[in-house]
């Protein structure tokens, strides 16, 4: 691509990158309604179970920086196609997995490959689509990917389970991957050899992956452990550590994994903590959501995921507004700021779900709320993002995007979950635990609880965002870059 021109198939790329970004989303959830169907075929214990989920976790959210910057190396095209690849590859091994231990490890390569696609396909968004009006429409079509995925995934896995196997939410990404393995090779052009690449940071790479892999795992250990467990803290304090210390040789680095101008930026700062707060509240109410409706109302897997619905139209619409109305007229700050407000509202309203309640009453109103704050935070906090970076630095700014919502959803699961353990552990001291009502009741209990502690956190953020971003609309825009 050459200076200032728009690749001319540039919205069938788009079709591609979203494509991509829909298998690595949707699989963040999509196993999850499957698990008790794969945990009685395969024989594997309950505690056991959540390594199915973890070992995706640990392996995307410790190689998305390293990834990012790769792709800014060798090309976001090669690293795309790569990722797919494998992806597909794993998918079919975990989809045919005879045993426990081969169907984890595939789950990590799927996380692997997850790492290698997400930085590549944003960085091949900001890159690609320069022009303000068309990079907004860009932008609001992959954000409401990415803030309605999860969903659309439990309600694909409920589809895919409750009518063939739990083997099919896993084959499925077969599909998916190669049609956008095929949409990528023959839609994105090759770039030309770039001369005077910079090296690696090795010493950087090996810091980021570690700071990483320990603090996801220390999140993940902490639903089934608490936090006073040394397994727990020890792991977080470590990781928080060892992401200290790569940040101290960002600034030594001759060329460091992740310059430090890319993330002190206010607004793409800003951007980041917004999406990472986000998906706090985000990943946290489908977790709990998720357990009322199947637990509490006694919804299928299918009506579950068929009750998020109306929420994922929310998020794909606001965003779809706020990313090509308000976006490019007011900056990112405005709508996030609303966004975060509107969730924290929603949460408030979700606060009063009862035992009886029908979903038309007590969760269809709530959920679109939340579904109109999330569209709002994500799409601008994705564009703003990665806005304004040098070409040489978008897969590390892409990647950096997603480490963000990928660490927001691993602490907002682990944290609420444990808050809401808290608080269904203390209702039922010197209560009846055994009595269905009394269960019923605690269960809601506990749920209520973590939706206000969600709904502060939400409030919190738009303060501190608020105060961080800057207000008006964007001044940078990306320069089109070769490395495609």
């Amino acid at each position: 691509m050459t200076e200032g021109r728009q690749p001319p198939r540039r919205w069938w790329i788009l079709a591609v990158i979203c494509v991509a970004q829909l298998l690595d989303v949707i699989d963040l959830t999509i196993v999850n309604i499957a698990l008790p169907h794969a945990q009685s075929d395969l024989g594997f214990s309950a505690g056991d179970r959540q390594w199915i989920v973890t070992a995706y976790a640990l392996a995307f959210g410790a190689l998305l920086l390293p990834f990012g910057r790769l792709s800014d190396l060798i090309g976001r095209r090669a690293m795309l196609m790569t990722g797919l690849l494998v992806f597909a590859g794993a998918s079919a091994l975990g989809g045919s997995a005879p045993s426990f231990a081969v169907l984890v490890a595939a789950r990590g390569a799927q996380g692997v490959a997850a790492a290698m696609i997400a930085p590549a396909a944003l960085a091949l968004l900001s890159t690609t689509f320069t022009q303000p009006k068309e990079r907004a429409t860009a932008f609001a079509m992959f954000g409401g990917i990415s803030g309605s995925g999860a969903a659309l995934g439990m309600l694909l896995g409920g589809v895919l389970t409750n009518y063939l196997s739990w083997r099919s939410t896993l084959f499925v990404n077969v599909g998916i991957g190669l049609v956008a393995l095929i949409g990528a090779a023959t839609l994105i052009a090759r770039p030309p050899k770039v001369l005077d690449q910079p090296s690696l940071d090795v010493p950087g790479t090996l810091i980021a992956s570690a700071g990483l892999y320990v603090i996801v795992y220390g999140f993940s250990n902490a639903e089934s452990h608490p936090w006073s467990a040394p397994n727990t803290w020890a792991f977080l304090a470590g990781g928080v550590l060892l992401i200290a210390i790569f940040m101290w040789w960002q600034t030594r680095a001759r060329h460091p994994l992740l310059p430090p101008e890319v993330i002190l930026d206010r607004t793409r700062g800003g951007a980041n903590l917004a999406i990472f707060i986000g998906s706090i509240g985000l990943f946290g109410t489908f977790l709990f959501l998720n357990y009322y409706l199947q637990e509490t109302l006694h919804y299928s897997p299918i009506a579950t995921g068929l009750a998020f619905l109306p929420m994922v139209a929310t998020v794909a619409v606001t965003g779809g507004v706020c990313t090509t109305q308000l976006y490019p007229r007011l900056g990112a700050r405005l709508p996030i700021v609303i966004g975060m407000l509107t969730a924290a509202a929603a949460m408030l309203w979700l606060t009063r779900i009862g035992a009886q309640d029908t979903y038309a009453a007590g969760l269809l109103g709530p959920l679109m709320v939340f579904g109109m704050g999330i569209g709002a935070i994500m799409a601008p906090a994705m564009s703003a993002g990665t806005t304004g970076v040098e070409p040489r630095d978008a897969g590390t700014a892409s990647a950096t995007v997603n480490v963000a919502q990928q660490l927001g959803g691993s602490i907002g699961i682990a944290f609420l979950n444990s808050v809401a353990a808290s608080a269904l552990a203390r209702y039922t001291a010197g209560r009846d635990a055994t009595n269905p009502a009394v269960h019923a009741d605690a269960a809601i209990h506990s749920y209520t609880v973590a939706f206000w502690c969600s709904s502060v956190i939400l409030a919190a953020g738009a303060i501190v965002c608020g105060l961080l971003m800057r207000s008006g609309k964007p001044t940078h825009t990306q320069t089109p870059t070769t490395m495609l």
